[in-house]
């Protein structure tokens, strides 16, 4: 990663965790469901696709955020009404992330990975879990399709010309020269 753009990453986490801690202590604070032992924190970002993902940790729940990247994505991102389920494709797969927009922060899309977040004993097994959930997200091994290609049966190259898969045996005689013979 260049430093122009570790810089970034950490400008985005730093916003998140500015308008997410205002929101705690000003919308949040006085709800029930809060985890005391939660605050909030950013894990991440990284740059996936042209966008920003972070999973973002708060007392009330951990989300993966996705934010624009660009100028433009952030106007035409700003235009979807907020609660609006959009799928966002991640190397792991499809996910539906639900809009929302923040003062500080400007448009963003959430996934909700945890909410709420009473089963963390402290901010450390939170944070684990974030950064779990942030590298599960980036693993294209959990793609679906990864797991179909697996178990589709894998050609030899003499298969492939003769037509059977290394599953089935790929012994090209077989057939053709038993019956010539005689």
């Amino acid at each position: 990663m260049s430093e122009a753009h570790a810089v970034e990453a950490a400008e985005i986490a730093q916003r998140l965790e500015t308008v997410f801690s205002r929101i705690h202590a000003t919308r949040m604070a006085d709800v029930e469901l809060l985890n005391p032992r939660l605050a909030v924190a950013a894990v991440g970002p990284r740059e996936v696709g042209g966008l920003w993902l972070a999973v973002l940790v708060t007392p009330w729940f951990i989300n993966a955020m996705l934010l624009p990247k660009t100028a433009d994505d952030a106007k035409s991102w700003a235009e979807s009404p907020s609660g609006a389920k959009i799928s966002h494709a991640l190397p792991a797969g499809t996910f539906e992330f639900i809009a929302g927009g923040e003062a500080g922060l400007g448009p963003y899309r959430m996934c909700s990975l945890f909410s709420p977040v009473t089963q963390f004993e402290d901010q450390k097994a939170a944070l684990i879990a974030a950064e779990a959930a942030l590298a599960a997200l980036l693993d294209s091994g959990h793609h679906p399709d990864a797991e179909a290609s697996r178990r589709k049966p894998q050609l030899s190259r003499r298969g492939l010309i003769f037509g059977r898969s290394s599953e089935n045996g790929d012994r090209s005689s077989e057939g053709s020269t038993k019956g010539d013979a005689a």
